[in-house]
């Protein structure tokens, strides 16, 4: 429990010192999440011999994350905009 508790306040610290919104680190918490129940997934698909539907979870899978992360890539396009003049 001790190291779970070092892990939030890990995270408390990025957020207050880098200014991280809390949307942000939501989104990507829910991306690792989604990454690691898609692996888990699909490795257990093929360990059954079924390759084709493992690799069809894997493809649902990153068209999940491609839309969950699309904030915070839309928030990086915004601060690159920023920086270019005119």
């Amino acid at each position: 429990m001790d190291k779970v508790s070092q892990l939030f306040d890990v995270i408390q610290q990025i957020v207050s010192r880098f200014n991280v919104s809390l949307l942000h680190l939501d989104t990507i918490f829910k991306v690792i999440g989604i990454a690691y129940i898609t692996e888990f997934t699909a490795q257990l698909l093929k360990d059954a011999d079924l390759e084709a539907i493992a690799i069809k979870v894997e493809l649902v899978g990153k068209i999940f994350i491609l839309l969950f992360a699309l904030p915070i890539f839309i928030a990086v396009l915004e601060t690159l905009m920023n920086f270019i003049p005119g």
